[in-house]
């Protein structure tokens, strides 16, 4: 054991709650995050201490925005968060948990079979290169990754007609909304809103904010960039068979 995996605080209340009888499992990843996740700089050591609050339960409470039985990629998924929270809490969801990283994405898969999720898939690649490969999906999340116009052109393109991407942001949310506006129409976006998840379970909750697509998610040169990419993939598949 890491001397920063010694620092993880017992469980609060709250996580006992919020992850029913998935608690153990999420447990072991706390576990995992404070001794591997350090030891490979997945996570900082200074957010051991934090990791419940800050990070494992922040995301967890992203399940209250994301609709039953919903297919949803997790883009830039680092060590896990948002996706490995919201898997263990949401059972009924088909989650892809994307990152480019090899370290990472070892890291990732290791947990998904220690854990047994079974509803989960850890995909090397980034967003702009699985475009077309991946199935389209109804919800993109993501956690920390980059400004929000920049996140936006990455994982709206994701996307299924009429989807939506959730972005945990911080306290400059609703600036940093304003801001990428502009870029957001040219993506196809049609509707934003700020909202806040988890009250009574993290302090202060958390902030998420939500940009619904409509009929053509990325805007019409991602459409086309998109009929490419998937005119190869079956091209390719038909070649090696």
């Amino acid at each position: 054991m890491t001397e920063a995996a010694a620092e993880l605080p017992p469980a609060p209340k709250a996580a006992q709650e919020v992850f029913g009888e998935r608690f153990p499992e999420a447990v072991r990843y706390g576990e995992l995050l404070a001794d591997a996740g350090v030891r490979r700089g997945l996570i900082g050591p200074r957010e051991v201490p934090r990791l419940w609050e800050r990070h494992l339960l922040n995301c967890a409470v992203l399940s209250e925005v994301v609709p039953e039985g919903v297919s949803v990629c997790d883009v830039g998924s680092g060590a896990g968060l948002p996706g490995i929270p919201l898997a263990l809490v949401r059972p009924d969801l088909k989650i892809t948990l994307l990152e480019p990283l090899l370290r990472r994405t070892t890291f990732l898969q290791e947990v998904v079979e220690l854990l047994g999720l079974d509803h989960v898939t850890v995909v090397r690649g980034r967003a702009e290169e699985v475009m077309g490969k991946l199935p389209q999906v109804h919800v993109v999340t993501a956690r920390a990754v980059a400004p929000l116009d920049r996140l936006a052109g990455w994982g709206v393109p994701l996307l299924r007609p009429y989807g939506e991407m959730l972005a945990l942001k911080g306290d400059a949310a609703e600036e940093e909304l304003k801001g990428a506006r502009a870029a957001l129409s040219k993506l196809g976006v049609v509707e934003t809103s700020v909202v806040h998840v988890g009250e009574g379970i993290v302090d202060p909750p958390s902030t998420v904010v939500r940009v619904e697509v409509g009929e053509s998610p990325g805007g019409v040169r991602f459409a086309a960039k998109r009929a490419k990419a998937a005119r190869v993939s079956r091209a390719s598949r038909g070649r090696r068979r």
